[in-house]
Formats: structure tokens, sequence, C-alpha cells
């Protein structure tokens, strides 16, 4: 399996995944607006052979990111393709100065949550009923992400230097 930037071509089969997952799924112009911007990675999840398996969104404004959206394609499921894209979109994010990200999940969604928690997120809040088809709460969890050591910086530390005695 490889992730890959999402491309137009890519759009069929990402609303396809949306329609298989989500009870209100986004439209195709949703998914088309976010192609090519500077502040949006949105990633296609795929085999070897180039089937698409999943597609994962997260944008960000400053340091705040939030996991817009991410879907597995139902036969595909089980294998691990979620923890994927989700940790390669973290880790595109964090490389892109983004230092928490939040999200929203169906209470009910215990699969998604597993996950979630298994990475660092912690719940912060509740938005009543936020979804609806069947109409539900939504959990809002976020991630905070570790401040780099100065030690673990890459790039050599500067001296400070001032004039004077």
């Amino acid at each position: 399996m490889r992730i890959r930037p999402a491309g137009s071509g890519d759009l069929a089969e990402v609303v396809r995944t949306e329609i298989a997952s989500f009870a209100t799924p986004w439209s195709p112009h949703t998914f088309l607006s976010l192609l090519d911007r500077e502040t949006v990675l949105f990633r296609i999840a795929e085999s070897e052979d180039g089937e698409m398996l999943g597609h994962g969104i997260l944008w960000w404004v400053l340091d705040e990111g939030e996991l817009a959206n991410l879907a597995v394609r139902p036969e595909a499921r089980g294998r691990g393709i979620g923890r994927r894209l989700l940790d390669v979109l973290l880790a595109e994010a964090a490389l892109r100065g983004v230092e928490r990200v939040f999200l929203e999940v169906r209470e009910s969604n215990g699969v998604a949550i597993e996950l979630y928690r298994e990475r660092g997120f912690d719940q912060v809040g509740i938005r009543r009923k936020y979804y609806s088809s069947p109409v539900e709460d939504a959990l809002v969890l976020q991630l905070d992400f570790p401040a780099p050591s100065p030690s673990s910086s890459s790039e050599p530390q500067r001296e400070l230097m001032t004039d004077g005695p």
C-alpha cells in the first residue's frame, strides 16, 4: 500500500468511498475545491495495483489543524489503512508547523475512537446533535504534538551573540 496526494482523477472513487462510509457524504464539489490548496493535505491510500482503498483530509490555519475526513472502503476495512492514512496526515501536518489537531467523531463509532485514542487524541468536548441521519452527538478530540527538544533539532544550535561588555 502507498499513500499519495489526491488528484482530480481520484474524485469519482473518493465520492464512492464517501457515500459508502457516511450517512451525509461530502459532495464532489467539496472534494474538488480542496485539491491544490496549500493548507490542505488530501491523501489517497492505494494498493500496489493502484486500487483506491481510502482517503484522508487534514487542513490547518496557523498552528491548529482539523482532521476533516478519513474514510476507508468497506471491503478494505480492518487492514490498518485508516491507521496508516492518519499517521501520514499527522506526520505531514507536524512538518508544516501544526501543533495541535482537532476532530469530531460520532460517539457510537468505537473503532474510530479507539484508533484516535491509540494515536494520543484526548476528548476535550461534545457537540450535541452534531450529526444527522441519525441524530447523534460528536465527541471533540484533540491531539497536541510534543514540542521538539533543542537536542532533537536537526539544525545546529546557534549561540546568542550580543554587542557590548
